[in-house]
């Protein structure tokens, strides 16, 4: 593909995924979090002891300007649209939003997990990845909201927009890892954030308890905080079953996925990221491709999983269908059944079988 100047800074704008919003913003140099010590934060940063630092700003540019990744629609729509019931029984119900947002509905208490209703995933509004598809949920359509789970701080999970039209029509519980509490208090708009370090567990119902857990990541929204925040996943345990959300990773050898198992039992579903992994030079630290997204769910030994980080938004190089095309692939040699591990359509429903 040409170089096209659009497509760079389209994508210097909305991936701060890779840090490039400081580019234009210059970040904050103040710290979010001001904590003891840890494994996983220096006392001013954090990071993953197992993990890798993430590539630099001279990696990014070479990525962009010399970027030939696939052209994806202008739009593509989603032939499902879900009108979610005010509550759910005992078992589980889960709406997929788009790319990475989701709708958990179990024991009556409604979670929405990184959500995102915005036309763009990017610190401006007028430049930036644009969603293809609309909201699997219309807006309006959302049942009453008891709590919201944002997994870490990149534009694409951490949508300030949406948080603050949540406050406003639901006023949630809103349950972030440490220092992204911060990120959403300095806007100064009805976001009442909870922040959480690694291995912490919180009750959200009499029957429903949410843990942080860690991940292959890492966070920005500038330059100068990169970071700063801590990134996380979610084990939720329900009546139904334990739930293990897999936010962004990269599957390194695996070793978060394998300690979940050990430590938190068997998982009925796995929520596990299959996109945004183009370039694999680049993206190999942070985002998991398909084959590696079968080998999670392996590890993390759960009985079903779906997919997410798909066909939303345009934040890599590859097709916008390549994620599920090499999923499938991956999963049959696995010898994995396919509804074992779905793909969903923004709006589609699944319900946990049985």
């Amino acid at each position: 593909m040409p170089f096209s100047r659009r497509r760079l800074f389209a994508g210097l704008a909305a991936l701060p995924l890779v840090g490039a919003a400081g580019l234009f913003l210059g970040g904050r140099s103040i710290r979010y979090y001001d904590g003891p010590v840890s494994d996983h934060f220096d006392g001013v940063r954090f990071l993953d002891p197992y993990g890798s630092a993430p590539n630099s700003l001279i990696d990014l540019m070479r990525w962009r300007l010399s970027h030939n990744g696939s052209e994806w629609p202008d739009w593509a729509p989603s032939r499902y649209s879900d009108q979610p019931p005010r509550q759910f029984g005992d078992g589980l119900r889960v709406s997929f939003v788009g790319h990475a947002s989701f709708l958990v509905q179990t024991a009556g208490h409604n979670i929405l997990i990184d959500p995102v209703w915005s036309k763009r995933v990017s610190p401006f509004s007028f430049v930036g990845p644009m969603r293809v598809n609309d909201p699997g949920i219309v807006f309006a359509n959302l049942p009453p909201i008891d709590t919201v789970l944002v997994s870490h701080g990149h534009y694409d999970h951490l949508d300030v927009d949406t948080l603050s039209r949540l406050a406003a029509a639901h006023r949630p519980r809103v349950l972030t890892p440490l220092g992204n509490d911060t990120v959403m208090h300095d806007y100064d708009n009805g976001i009442a954030g909870e922040a959480y370090d690694w291995h912490q567990s919180v009750a959200l119902s009499e029957h429903v308890r949410v843990t942080f857990v860690p991940l292959h990541h890492w966070s920005a929204r500038g330059v100068t905080d990169r970071n700063k925040t801590l990134w996380a996943g979610f084990v939720i345990d329900t009546p139904a079953g334990r739930i293990y959300h897999v936010s962004d990773s990269g599957y390194g050898d695996g070793v978060h996925f394998r300690a979940a198992r050990e430590r938190y039992g068997a998982f009925r579903l796995a929520i596990i990221p299959i996109g945004a992994y183009e370039p694999r030079w680049f993206m190999d630290k942070m985002h998991m491709n398909p084959e590696e997204s079968v080998k999670t769910f392996r590890d993390c030994g759960a009985e079903f999983a779906l997919a997410h980080h798909h066909g939303t938004f345009q934040l890599t190089d590859e097709a916008i269908d390549a994620p599920a095309r090499e999923l499938a692939i991956a999963r049959e040699a696995a010898g994995i059944a396919p509804e074992r591990f779905r793909v969903l359509a923004p709006g589609e429903v699944w319900v946990l079988p049985g």
